[in-house]
């Protein structure tokens, strides 16, 4: 097998498409591909192959052959059908024999460039690069499955790196100062829309010349181990896991009753009292609930780095098993979050750093999809967050201005209303089959759901500096969100029957960055006028004459 011709890459000097040639994936993917498909069916395979063997029947274990044979016949003909390339312009990628595609992003599109190794694939020294755009549909990205690592690497460079488009003469002799500001600034025009948009063009800047190996920012902790139990995705992972599981040992015939010595610890526990069954029970379930959660967090965060490139990307290289690299530009950034769910926050005092940018959504930061490193403790989950934005002092941190108590009591309505509903059903049973419970359950449900709506009111908040507009609010997920104040392109004001009637208004300020806005809630209509005004005042000067 032949590795693919290199090819000169685009670099920006006005190549034509037609003469940048096509490249192939490397002759390793075969490996890769056919192994990586009968992983996910290796439990059909067993099934087949046991009983088949079992039961004489050798249909089953040429159907497990079969399956082999075309494993390994579709990744040949993956590996022969699939080509890219790179022009000055655009990537594109062809694959497919009966069901041809034809993907194509736009350079200056690219938003993401991240770079993952499942373990199979780093045993053959082979990465994926996925290409993001942050759009939908045909310009939505691509996946490379996969290049070499080295390959990968430098596509990473060459992706996010792009050369700024000429701008006429006067670009050719290094533009004018206003064209070298734009170049040099956030990718933005005036009102600070999204560069692309307004005609800007995101361009990295060069290596810094003082530190060309780049700036690391923050790298593991392992004393943030003590977070892992409490963080919602892990707990579901870890129920998606024993949820596989069951369904295998269901699959295969196998009895966990017919394990060596659970006869013996089925009759201790018949034998004890049922309160005592119960904790054993929980105690079980908390231990591997605690021990799984762990292993999943190390395997996610292990070898976290986070770090300024030179190339003006900040990086997030992390992974045990399967190694992660995303690169985000720094010309897109509009803004960093910290987000703090309620176990992490009351338990462990913990908060995790995540990034707004253009393209990429940075609402899942638990998962991983906007986060800049895992969850650690809340004033350094700031320092990350300030650090990130290159702020000099605290961003996401500091006082924020209260809202009114209006937003109390719709909190308090909204919390204990719902909670009212089945304490009410509980105590209509508890009356007709004259058991005591229910009303205690009715009673608990209403007394928790008061303190949960005064820690939501206290959550609210937000402040306008110079510089950036910061929002906070939850109580099950406390979110700070600092969006730049360039960063705001424009204003959605929603007030629903019930905030109308307490006098309050939600004031959305709308954005290119994470989830597309950062939600004020419950503001007072005179402070939400008087906001939109100090960011946007051409925008806002006609609707308030």
């Amino acid at each position: 097998m032949t590795e693919p011709v290199p090819v000169a890459p685009a670099d920006g000097t006005g190549t034509p498409p037609e003469e940048v040639g096509w490249r192939r994936l490397p002759g390793r993917m075969l490996l890769v591909g056919p192994a990586t498909a009968l992983l996910r069916l290796a439990p059909a395979l067993v099934v087949l192959v046991l009983f088949g063997a079992g039961s004489g029947n050798s249909t089953q274990v040429w159907i497990a052959g079969a399956a082999v044979v075309v494993a390994v016949a579709v990744g040949v003909v993956r590996w022969r059908t699939t080509r890219y390339r790179i022009t000055d312009e655009r990537v594109e990628l062809h694959s497919g024999l009966l069901n041809r595609q034809r993907r194509s992003v736009p350079r200056d599109r690219i938003r993401t460039v991240d770079l993952t190794a499942p373990l199979l694939h780093r045993l053959v020294g082979l990465s994926v690069v996925k290409v993001g755009s942050g759009q939908s549909g045909s310009d939505a990205g691509l996946d490379l499955d996969a290049v070499t690592t080295d390959e990968a690497e430098r596509l990473r460079r060459e992706l996010l790196a792009r050369p700024a488009p000429a701008r006429g003469p006067a670009a050719v002799a290094g533009g004018t100062g206003a064209d070298r500001a734009r170049v040099e600034g956030n990718g933005s025009d005036g009102n600070g829309a999204d560069g692309d948009a307004a005609g800007g063009d995101g361009t990295v800047g060069e290596a810094d010349p003082v530190n060309p190996a780049g700036e690391e920012l923050d790298r593991i902790d392992w004393s943030s181990l003590r977070f892992a139990p409490l963080t919602v995705s892990s707990l579901a992972a870890i129920g998606a896991l024993a949820g596989a599981g069951w369904n295998v040992l269901n699959e295969t015939g196998l009895d966990p009753r017919s394990l060596p010595g659970a006869d013996a610890v089925a009759g201790e526990l018949s034998a004890a009292p049922v309160w005592a069954t119960v904790l054993v029970s929980v105690a079980l379930l908390l231990l591997v609930m605690v021990a799984g959660s762990i292993v999943l967090f190390v395997e996610r965060w292990w070898d976290y780095r986070l770090s300024r490139e030179p190339d003006g990307t900040l990086r997030v290289r992390r992974g045990l098993l399967t190694k992660r690299s995303l690169s985000v530009s720094e010309q897109r950034l509009r803004g960093v979050t910290v987000s703090e769910p309620l176990l992490v926050r009351a338990l462990g005092g913990g908060a995790q750093a995540g990034a707004l940018t253009v393209g990429l959504a940075g609402e899942d930061t638990d998962s991983g999809g906007g986060a800049l490193g895992p969850p650690v403790r809340r004033a350094h989950a700031h320092a990350v967050a300030a650090t990130a934005a290159r702020a000099t002092g605290p961003v996401t941190d500091g006082p924020l201005r209260a809202h009114p108590a209006r937003a109390r009591a719709r909190r308090l309505v909204r919390a204990v209303g719902p909670a009212l509903v089945p304490a009410v059903a509980l105590g209509v049973f508890a009356w007709f089959d004259a058991a005591v419970w229910p009303v205690v359950v009715g009673v608990a449900l209403v007394v928790v759901a008061v303190p949960l709506a005064l820690d939501r009111y206290r959550a609210l908040g937000h402040r306008l500096d110079e510089r950036y507009l910061v929002a906070r609010h939850g109580s099950l997920l406390r979110t700070t969100t600092a969006l730049r104040r360039d960063g705001v392109i424009g204003w959605r004001v929603r007030q629903s029957l019930f905030q109308r009637r307490a006098g309050v208004l939600t004031l959305e300020a709308t954005t290119a960055a994470g989830g597309g806005a950062v939600q004020v809630l419950d503001l007072d209509p005179a402070d939400a006028v008087a906001l939109m005004a100090a960011v946007t005042p051409d925008a806002v000067t006609p609707f308030r004459a």
